[in-house]
């Protein structure tokens, strides 16, 4: 088990807290203390006692304070005050005092063989309860103190004004918890709609290899090589749905990739030149700026262009535009095509896992329904952005569009 950090504890306890070396110079003070007495750590730090808080100079008070360290540091005992008034200086008015209020306990700090080697200040402010008491006809005047119960009704008030603010620490506490708690809930909801909605995809091929090998073993007459072949299909695409899969846990649990200066008008170039070997009915025309530059994983990033372009020529009907430039600090890919393009009330459905339209299910019917999701992960992970936005202009048609950090040089 680690040891605790005392200093941490010190300066995190909700007690106003101080330490004074034997002549009565302050070595540290908590933050609860610098939020009591007005004053930074800094002002306070390295002064004597009488030099910070001198008290009313009207009054003993000072002296009164300083004789309780004093017998703390010749007893090595625990000395506590009664309650009595002690003027602090109003910060930024030299010379102007503000009457307030105290309980105050001082104990030995003790070194490693029990000798006192300072002293423990343990102030609580109790001038709102001595208002109260006011204005309840009790007489306080600087000289004497409270009478005994008023002293311990003092002591219990400072005490549950502190208590309170405990309290609405732990009821903020609480509300984080309650925060995490459901950030969790909706987290499990989401892997579990993750692996039904995965279960639900890779039932199909797994039901098609099953069916095809069913019908090779019942039929000695079927015709084994389109069995193997439409076997193959299946198989295809269940690998498929698993490398997709594996790709989208790999960027989901963080796992690093090498980054470099990408250029995405060479990307784009070359992820249309490994396509051009299967896409033969549909036009393409290209608007690339050169020198748009991003940091990047150049594999990572070829794949979200190649899914774009795959989803682009999937419903095009025979025409796809590919732009890359740059407006101010973002670099800019934009994929059109001239389908029946996105209703507005999918346009974020695309990015689900396994979501696709019945008009891609037509198309092709052995997609995965993964590639807009990877693509979208790809592009959060590069600090970017990627949505289906509205067609340029009237004509029809689906626009993606992806916004990633220009890097400048």
């Amino acid at each position: 088990m680690a040891e605790p950090d005392f200093t941490a504890f010190f300066h995190a306890t909700p007690a106003a807290l101080a330490l004074l070396s034997p002549d009565l110079v302050y070595t540290t003070v908590n933050q609860t203390f610098e939020r009591l007495t007005d004053r930074s750590r800094q002002e306070i730090v390295g002064r004597h006692l009488l030099e910070i808080f001198p008290g009313s100079p009207s009054t003993d008070q000072g002296e009164a304070l300083q004789l309780s360290m004093q017998r703390v540091l010749a007893e090595s005992a625990i000395d506590i005050m009664p309650l009595q008034r002690y003027d602090l200086e109003i910060p930024g008015r030299p010379g102007q005092v503000q009457e307030r209020y105290w309980n105050i306990t001082n104990a030995p700090l003790l070194d490693e063989r029990g000798n006192t080697c300072g002293v423990v200040n343990l102030p609580q402010e109790v001038t709102a309860f001595v208002r109260q008491m006011k204005t309840r006809g009790v007489t306080v005047t600087a000289e004497n103190a409270l009478a005994p119960m008023a002293a311990i009704e003092a002591q219990l008030f400072a005490q549950a004004a502190q208590l309170q603010e405990i309290n609405q620490r732990l009821r903020h506490g609480e509300a984080k918890q309650r925060q995490v708690a459901q950030e969790l809930r909706a987290a499990i909801q989401h892997q579990q709609q993750a692996v039904a909605d995965t279960s639900h995809d890779l039932r199909g091929p797994i039901t098609g290899l099953q069916t095809l090998l069913q019908v090779a073993l019942a039929d000695p007459a079927a015709d084994a090589r389109q069995i193997l072949l439409a076997a193959l299909d299946d198989a295809k695409h269940l690998g498929a749905i698993v490398g997709d899969l594996l790709e989208l846990a790999r960027l989901e649990a963080g796992a690093p990739a090498d980054t470099e200066p990408v250029d995405l008008a060479h990307l784009v170039r070359r992820e249309l030149l490994h396509r051009q070997a299967t896409i033969t009915t549909i036009t393409t025309a290209t608007s690339l700026d050169a020198g748009v530059l991003v940091q990047g994983s150049a594999v990572r990033l070829g794949r979200l262009v190649g899914n774009l372009l795959a989803n682009g020529e999937r419903h095009a009907h025979s025409r796809l535009e590919v732009t890359v430039g740059a407006q101010g600090d973002q670099a800019i890919v934009e994929v059109i095509d001239d389908g029946p393009g996105i209703p507005r009330a999918d346009r974020e459905m695309v990015f689900r896992r396994f979501f696709r339209r019945s008009d891609a299910r037509r198309s092709d019917p052995g997609g995965t329904g993964l590639g807009l999701p990877i693509a979208r992960q790809i592009a959060q992970t590069h600090g970017g952005t990627l949505h289906a936005t509205d067609p340029v202009g009237s004509r029809p048609g689906a626009r993606l569009l992806l916004r990633l950090p220009l890097l400048r040089t």
